[in-house]
């Protein structure tokens, strides 16, 4: 037994020193230049890459051929794909993900993982922003990337704003979790900040990560990438329905959703657990919270 704790332990100390121990941000672009590349003998060699190490299935994609492994990563999924729940007392995910941590937020603090704690003002930029989600209620969702990448709206609302933070590109998975304090706030990120049709506000965190070559998001006619300063406030007025998408990853990385206080997270909601877009996330107007 000893020998097996061992060998998971080198394991994920190798797993860390080859995802984080490197030139992170080059790394990261290079992989944004090479994803580009309008290749069909890249794009098949890549995809034929992708599959040996992953469980990688393009069954329900909307196309069948893609021009790069870009379009790859951010494929769009046939019509009917992710049903929506239609239930208005819950919010739904707005990701295909694994679950990670969650729960109720410690007055304005939230954790990436057992025993580290994280400032829900600095992951936000100020004090002011984190300060509708005291003692509200988190989940953190982790693509993988062999995942659907595209995001969706958690409910009907409206987006008030976008706060962009550059950043570095960390590895978001456990084992970097279990090791770097405060990785969500050193990270590259967009705040997305929507106010709900009943007037609850809602933030979706898009934490980006080694090898994501840049954010998406549909109603900004910008790509945010790391070669933007930070933080930066964008403008963004756009109404949304329940399910509708705002962007994508070019890569697996994680969203982070926060709730006010008076919500909790379904009891489905458990960490490890594989969760898909439009699946009931978090309950509205229900007492206590529970935490995963």
């Amino acid at each position: 037994m000893q020998q097996l704790r061992d060998g998971l332990l080198l394991q994920e100390d190798l797993n860390f020193l080859c995802t984080n121990r490197i030139p992170r941000i080059f790394v990261t672009r290079m992989m944004g230049r090479i994803s580009r590349i309008e290749s069909p003998l890249l794009t098949r060699a890549g995809i034929w890459l992708w599959r040996l190490f992953t469980d990688l299935d393009l069954s329900e994609a909307k196309e069948s051929r893609f021009r790069s492994l870009q379009a790859c990563f951010t494929r769009e999924l046939k019509a009917g794909a992710r049903p929506v729940d239609p239930d208005p007392g819950v919010i739904v995910s707005p990701c295909d993900a694994i679950v990670g941590s969650g729960g109720p937020v410690e007055g304005t603090r939230g954790f990436q993982a057992k025993g580290f704690p994280y400032s829900v003002a600095d992951l936000f930029g100020t004090e002011a922003a984190a300060e509708e989600f005291r003692d509200g209620c988190y989940v953190t969702l982790r693509l993988t990337s062999a995942m659907y990448h595209r995001f969706h709206a958690p409910d009907a609302g409206r987006i008030e704003r976008v706060t962009y933070h550059s950043g570095d590109t960390w590895n978001v998975n456990p084992i970097a979790l279990k090791r770097v304090e405060r990785l969500f706030c050193r990270n590259e990120r967009a705040v997305i900040r929507l106010r709900l049709e009943e007037g609850s506000p809602v933030a979706l965190v898009a934490v980006a990560a080694i090898l994501v070559a840049s954010i998406r998001l549909h109603g900004l006619n910008v790509l945010l990438h790391l070669r933007w300063p930070g933080p930066n406030e964008l403008p963004c007025r756009l109404d949304v329905a329940r399910g509708q998408e705002l962007g994508w990853f070019e890569h697996g990385s994680t969203i982070i959703v926060f709730a006010p206080k008076g919500f909790r997270l379904c009891e489905s909601i458990q960490p490890g657990a594989p969760l898909r877009m439009g699946q009931p996330l978090m309950v509205r107007g229900a007492p206590g919270a529970g935490s995963v």
